[in-house]
Formats: structure tokens, C-alpha cells, sequence
């Protein structure tokens, strides 16, 4: 019988886990999931890494910190050494999923200091810091899509560094994270790179766009903005797919493409349903679409597992639908382009609390060593 995750997979939608522990990969699980839910890839981000260096339950990092704290390591030090062993050991576990996808597949990603948020030089050295250190050709450096981001995506796709752009919200942005990486292409390419070797996603949020614009229409109270209640997310994101289409059809895309490029995937992030009275698998089941990745909390995975219904592509069909419920906010008053910057503003703030919280919490965990 074809479970609904191995439906989804034959649909052209590559599964990534949202989390990851040294306890996920030691224990098993993670080979587990990779055989058994047909995961493929996975993203990480400062708060899942928080969560798992804090936990009280999990004694896996606690050697490892004791070694650091001895050696007069920093917090900043000890984060970097235990989460790119992390990476790596994960990457190792996804490596027959690289060699068997064409090497499209079995990713892991880590991202660059939320500090360095605004801070283009910053990323971009970062960037060749962490690509370095792990050493593992299937990683995926993550660097946000704020203003500063973007020339720091060129920057090190230009190097031939694989790249997860993270926090993308507007089809705006989308583009001109889609120019950056098509840039940096066109640099790796008169630079003498295998343009082969070179991989990037574009991680575009999806249940956050409903949160702030469900919120903004229940606040207008009107029956018409009330019907369009958690319409948005999916509009949005089903629009990022025809924006990619457009895009990598042209004959910018198509000339890298001939020299070896790949396309630059669409990944849905932020997959986890908030809202409890929708469905707990909405932004898998009416987001399938062939090569693209939906990242997923271990909760929407197991989900999907057990109930998800897969009906084939849901995106391409539903174009003029989604500009329908996009005139629809517009008439209501809603103002998408101040949703998404709060969301980009709030999500970058999110992640900067995370990565402080971190630090926190290491430092202390060193002093207490020493």
C-alpha cells in the first residue's frame, strides 16, 4: 500500500524535516524517518538548535560542552563546533539520498548568525566559514532574504556554495532573491565553477502569512473579509510557484541552465498549521507541485503520514484563484505589502531572541564547567 508520504514524494514534492537533534541522529530515528516517511532533506534554524542544546531531558551534548568549556571555548565557539557536528553527522546519514536523487536531495541546511541579518560582508564570510568547516557537499548554507541578504547570496553561489535562501514572504522579495541567485550564477560561471555542483532552494512562508493577514481581517469584521480568512498563505505561495515557472522558462534561466545550472526550488516553510480549525495537513495536501521541498515539523510529518490525502498538483490550476483572493484583500483594505514586511521584520527578531537565548544558555553551561 502507498502511504500518503510516499504519494506526495511521486508528486514531485521532496519531504524535509523541520528539526534536528544529536539525539535524532544517534537514536536512529532520523534513518527512520528516511526510510519509513520518505524524508529527504532537512532544514534547521537557531530556535530548533535551542531547543535541542537546552533540553534538560538530553545529556548527548553535555561531553562535548564539558571538552569546550576546558579549552576556554566561547558560547559563540561551542553553538558553532556543536551544530556543525551536527550538520555534518546528519549530512553523512543523507548521503546515499544525495547519491541516489542526482544529488538534488539529502540536504541539510544551517544558517548563518541571525545577527548578521543586516550585514552583508558579515553573511557572506560566514557563509564560506560554515561551508568550510562542515566540508560535506550536500549542505546548504542558509542566508535570510532581507535587503543585505541579497548580495550575500550572490556573493557565495558565486563561490560555488549551495544556498537555502530562508525568510522569503512576498513575491517581490521572491524575485529578487531568484536575480541574486541567477547572478551568482552567472559570476560562478565566468569564474570557471561547475555549475553542476551548485544548488540553492528558496524557502517561501506559508502559515505566518495567514497568522498576520487572518488577524488584519478579523479586526475589518466585514462578511467579505471574513470569507477570506486563511486564504492568503496559499495564494501567496501558489503564486511563488508561477513566479519560479516564469522565470526559470526565460532565456536568462534557460542559457545557465544549458551550462549545467539547476533550478533554484521553491521550499514551503512554516508548513505547521497554527490555526486549530483547519485542517493539520492544509499546507501540504493544496501545495503539491512537481520539484519543490515542503519542510515540515516532525507534528505536519507525522500528520500527513497518517491521514494526508494526495490528489496530484493543487498549484498550478489554482493561478487565477489566488489573484482572485489577493483583489479580494485589496478591496477589504488589507495591505499585503505591510504584511509582509511585518512578517519579514518579526521573523528575523524571532530567530535574533533565539540565537541570544542560545548564547545564553551555552555561556552558562560553559561557566558552570569551568
Amino acid at each position: 500500500m502507498t502511504t500518503p508520504t510516499a504519494a506526495l514524494a511521486a508528486a514531485g514534492v521532496s519531504i524535509w524535516l523541520d528539526d534536528l537533534s544529536r539525539t535524532r541522529i544517534t537514536s536512529g530515528n532520523l534513518a527512520e524517518l528516511i526510510a519509513t516517511r520518505n524524508v529527504v532533506g532537512v532544514t534547521t534554524n537557531p530556535t530548533i538548535f535551542a531547543n535541542a542544546i537546552t533540553n534538560p531531558d538530553d545529556t548527548s551534548y553535555d561531553a562535548q560542552v564539558a571538552q569546550l568549556a576546558a579549552s576556554g571555548a566561547s558560547a559563540e565557539e561551542a553553538i558553532f563546533e556543536a551544530t556543525t557536528q551536527d550538520v555534518r553527522d546528519a549530512l553523512d546519514v543523507f548521503r546515499p539520498v544525495w547519491e541516489q536523487t542526482g544529488h538534488v536531495d539529502g540536504r541539510v541546511s544551517i544558517e548563518v548568525s541571525p545577527d548578521l541579518a543586516h550585514d552583508t560582508d558579515g553573511t557572506a564570510v560566514q557563509a564560506k566559514e560554515l561551508w568550510t568547516k562542515v566540508d560535506r557537499p550536500n549542505l546548504l548554507v542558509k542566508i535570510p532574504a532581507t535587503k543585505a541578504g541579497l548580495p550575500a547570496i550572490t556573493a557565495a553561489i558565486a563561490e560555488g556554495i549551495s544556498i537555502n535562501v530562508t525568510l522569503i514572504f512576498s513575491l517581490e522579495r521572491y524575485a529578487e532573491v531568484i536575480d541574486a541567485y541567477l547572478t551568482g550564477l552567472e559570476q560562478a560561471k565566468a569564474a570557471g565553477h561547475d555549475l553542476s555542483t551548485i544548488h540553492s532552494v528558496a524557502s517561501f512562508f506559508v502559515s505566518r502569512v495567514d497568522t498576520e493577514t487572518d488577524k488584519r481581517l478579523a479586526a475589518i469584521g466585514t462578511d467579505e473579509a471574513v470569507a477570506l480568512k486563511s486564504k492568503a498563505g496559499l495564494a501567496n505561495a501558489r503564486l511563488a510557484y508561477e513566479l519560479y515557472e516564469q522565470t526559470f522558462a526565460g532565456d536568462r534561466a534557460a542559457a545557465l541552465l544549458a551550462a549545467g545550472a539547476n533550478r533554484q526550488r521553491p521550499l514551503w516553510a512554516s508548513t505547521g498549521v497554527k490555526d486549530p480549525a483547519l485542517p493539520d495537513t492544509l499546507y501540504v495536501t493544496e501545495l503539491v507541485a512537481a520539484n519543490v521541498v515542503n519542510t515540515m515539523p516532525e507534528k505536519t510529518l507525522e500528520a500527513t503520514f497518517d491521514h494526508g490525502v494526495i490528489t496530484g498538483d493543487t498549484v498550478t490550476g489554482a493561478y487565477e484563484e489566488s489573484r482572485e483572493v489577493f483583489a479580494g484583500l485589496a478591496a477589504v483594505g488589507v495591505d499585503f505589502a505591510d504584511v509582509t514586511q511585518v512578517l519579514e521584520d518579526e521573523g528575523v527578531e524571532k530567530f535574533i531572541d533565539s540565537w541570544h537565548d542560545l548564547l545564553t544558555q551555552v555561556r552558562e553551561g560553559l561557566e558552570a564547567q569551568r
